[in-house]
């Protein structure tokens, strides 16, 4: 799994993983965060959400052009240091009035900015390292690993979120109640997500410490086409007609994928939603385990030792492996043991079982993929980006046969609630939608950085995220909908989408591979 990967990739994932820790542990309480400290309704507070994503996700489009200028490092360091100051203005109090909503929005933009310049060109650093012949096999694994990295992250960022939360309002004398509407129990809260941004301050520093103490491990793959040619180094030429080929094909692509991510990034909004409004949040028994970070974690590294248990080379390795395995069961239970019967969740705890799927699933995918790859039948990328969209489809599926017989949202004044449903819904749903983004989302980032045309590199690696804005921005649309269709409306408008995609993407199949051939 790990082996022959150029070590760059390991330098270049572990930056990235401080840096979307600090993202997830905002993300996570971003539309809370306006609910509770300015009163606005899901309708409201998802728009600024969805507008905030899509403006994530469109300026590494921005971010490509500038870095096949002047350089794919330089933009990574400088979007950095952008974000930091986003986040750092984030992080200051200042009321809930107009010069607090302005705050807010600047600090969001410099975010939006900062992230262009970073995310898109640190993946462009990555595919890089897979020019060389030597490494070209293992691009699409390498991606896999890449993308387990950035989840890593993701997966402790609710629980950071939860905790800093819990503490801050235990020091205000309350505790977290979903339907409370006291204004000094909503100025503590408000408080507390205020200081999740300071987090994200942290991480980036030790993001940026750990890029540039390894810096020397992939500097040879912080080259432009430009820099590439004046250096008399090898570089991929095509022709007029490959070049329009592979853009054309990069594009159907981008087209299809904007409805994923308008269904999947319901993470933050319409899941949300349903877990504060819907879901049982006080958690009994056995699904506990669930809502104990450490657990995960320790679960999560126990599915890459029992791997290689079974993969290592020696009979040593085999067994030092297994016993690893065991102790972090054991670990595990201990932890699960010790914790309170029943547990009182939040809704922000939902979004940290998508990210520990992905990394607990990821050895999974590879093993599998690997294995059709062996018999000359893995899918192509195009292939598996359909069938992501359908499993997508199944996500939603799951979430929409949980919604029969529930009230409808237009039905439930601000502070009521319908908590009856078993967390095991939305687990489920978050489940296979993680099935729907291994399929999806790396295998789409290492399939731009391979067909994209040298000299336009950044730019498609940045067209790949506008066309998760686009989606982002999609995203409103549930939220839009929450107080005025009945939930089943909602759900069954992005699996229809969903399914229409899945549709189109099968059949543009042939022209999109043979243009990447």
């Amino acid at each position: 799994m790990f082996k022959g990967q150029p070590k760059g990739l390991f330098a270049l994932a572990l930056a990235n993983t401080g840096e979307r820790f600090g993202y997830y542990t905002m993300l996570a309480i971003l539309t809370l965060l306006m609910q509770a400290k300015f009163g606005w309704s899901e309708a409201i507070a998802g728009q600024v959400y969805a507008i905030f994503l899509a403006g994530v996700y469109f300026m590494p489009l921005v971010g490509g052009i500038i870095a096949d200028k002047i350089g794919y490092g330089r933009c990574v360091t400088l979007g950095i240091a952008v974000m930091f100051l986003g986040y750092l203005g984030l992080a200051i109090p200042a009321g809930n009035g107009v010069l607090a909503k302005c705050v807010m929005i600047g600090g969001l933009t410099l975010v939006a900015i900062g992230t262009g310049l970073f995310k898109g060109n640190l993946q462009v650093l990555v595919g890089n390292l897979y020019d060389d012949p030597k490494y070209a096999a293992k691009r699409d694994s390498a991606f896999s690993l890449f993308y387990m990295a950035i989840n890593i992250g993701a997966m402790f960022a609710p629980a950071m979120a939860k905790k800093i939360t819990e503490v801050m309002l235990a020091s205000k004398g309350f505790v977290y109640d979903a339907a409370c509407q006291d204004p000094a129990y909503l100025d503590a809260l408000s408080g507390a997500y205020g200081l999740c941004f300071g987090v994200a301050c942290v991480s980036l520093v030790l993001s940026i410490a750990i890029y540039f103490a390894c810096r020397n491990w992939f500097k040879h793959a912080d080259v432009t086409a430009t820099q590439a040619k004046a250096s008399a180094a090898p570089v991929e030429e095509l022709t007029p007609k490959q070049t329009k080929d592979r853009l054309v094909a990069l594009f159907l692509v981008f087209a299809v994928v904007i409805f994923f991510w308008m269904a999947f990034h319901q993470n933050g909004s319409a899941l949300t939603f349903f877990a504060k409004k819907y879901t049982n949040l006080t958690v009994s028994g056995g699904m506990r385990i669930g809502f104990n970070i450490w657990s995960l974690a320790l679960i999560a590294a126990s599915v890459y030792t029992l791997f290689g248990a079974f993969q290592s080379d020696s009979k040593k390795g085999k067994a030092i492996n297994a016993g690893v395995t065991l102790a972090l069961w054991a670990g595990a239970g201990a932890l699960f043991a010790m914790m309170p019967n029943p547990v009182h969740a939040q809704p922000s705890d939902f979004q940290q079982f998508n990210p520990f799927f992905v990394v607990a699933l990821t050895p999974v995918s590879m093993a599998l993929f690997g294995a059709l790859a062996n018999k000359g039948k893995e899918p192509s990328a195009p292939k598996k980006i359909a069938l992501g969209m359908l499993v997508a489809a199944l996500g939603f599926v799951i979430i929409t046969l949980a919604s029969f017989g529930l009230t409808s949202p237009m039905d439930l004044s601000a502070d009521q609630t319908q908590s009856i449903l078993s967390p095991g819904w939305l687990i489920s749903t978050y489940l296979t939608l993680t099935f729907a983004e291994l399929l999806l989302s790396p295998m789409g980032i290492s399939f731009v950085s391979k067909v994209a045309p040298p000299k336009y590199k950044g730019m498609m690696m940045g067209c790949w995220f506008a066309a998760t804005a686009i989606g982002n921005y999609l995203s409103s649309i549930p939220s839009m909908l929450w107080n005025k269709v009945p939930l089943m409306v909602n759900w069954g408008i992005l699996i229809a989408l969903c399914l229409i995609a899945a549709f189109i993407m099968f059949a543009l199949m042939k022209k999109i591979e043979a243009a990447t051939k």
